[in-house]
């Protein structure tokens, strides 16, 4: 056999598996929008049911009186934008000041900062709920959006190490004409580091967007729950009524901003996971 010959065939081999893969994936997405349309009893027909001959939208428009579905998309946009919005311009000056300027004992800090990626959320998690109950935040997204706005670790570390390949010669320059450390950050470091802030925030709000941990745990009454909370209200309600169509169809109403943002950014998270193994 060829060099050619064997080259096509590692390829298609290649091709199956990952065909394979994207169907074993693609497939609970592909379950979840068509049990969205059915009638209940398709649901557990066998075999399975994977295009029902009458496509029933009903199910769309319950959910709205099912439960605060409007209220719940609403508090996740004011956690997920506030959070993303805000701690990406902390994360990223923090990144900045660790990566370009000097000051005394910046290894050590950061070496501290990187070190509490090492300590369990469960851990923190009852010493944490009762300073923000002393503070009377139990209820309301404060405790959701005040931690947020300080960054993420994850971010600054990996934007440190993207800042680490911008030559130093342009911030000394820049400083020899008298700008001042702030617009060193705005007008020469952001935009050379703006893909890489774009693709964070990306995946930094799929997160907060999808969280359930800590909703969960400080948050009580329907006016104040975020929306993966009501789904798991409606999966824990109409899942005894066999009402599976119902919470398809609100689960599907909850991936679509997350959806619709990956597949508009895709580019950029790409480009974030290339970057991250690419060394200056």
């Amino acid at each position: 056999m060829s060099h050619s010959q064997k080259t096509k065939v590692t390829n298609i081999i290649i091709f199956i598996v990952l065909a394979i893969g994207a169907i074993a994936m693609i497939a609970p997405l592909l379950w979840m929008l068509s049990t969205s349309v059915k009638e209940k009893q398709d649901v557990f027909a066998l075999p399975p049911v994977w295009i029902p001959e009458v496509f029933q939208f009903g199910k769309y428009k319950e959910i709205w009186e099912a439960g605060p579905l409007l209220s719940g998309i609403k508090n996740s946009v004011i956690v997920a934008v506030s959070v993303t919005v805000v701690g990406t311009f902390t994360s990223s000056v923090a990144a900045f000041a660790f990566a370009k300027l000097r000051f005394p004992h910046k290894n050590k800090l950061f070496l501290a900062l990187i070190a509490s990626m090492m300590i369990p959320y469960p851990t923190v998690m009852i010493p944490q709920f009762m300073m923000f109950s002393k503070l009377g935040w139990v209820d309301t997204l404060l405790p959701l959006i005040v931690p947020g706005l300080f960054g993420n670790v994850v971010m600054i570390f990996f934007l440190r190490q993207y800042l680490l390949s911008v030559p130093d010669a342009i911030i000394e320059a820049a400083k020899i004409d008298g700008s001042s450390y702030f617009r060193l950050y705005s007008s020469i470091t952001f935009p050379l580091i703006k893909p890489a802030v774009a693709a964070q925030l990306i995946l930094w709000f799929m997160g907060i967007w999808n969280d359930y941990l800590a909703p969960i745990i400080y948050l009580n009454s329907p006016e104040t729950q975020t929306l993966q909370l009501v789904i798991a209200n409606f999966n824990a309600t109409y899942a005894i009524q066999t009402d599976y169509p119902l919470i398809m169809a609100a689960s599907i109403i909850a991936l679509l901003p997350v959806l619709i943002i990956f597949l508009i950014f895709q580019k950029q998270i790409i480009e974030s996971v290339a970057i991250s193994g690419v060394k200056g």
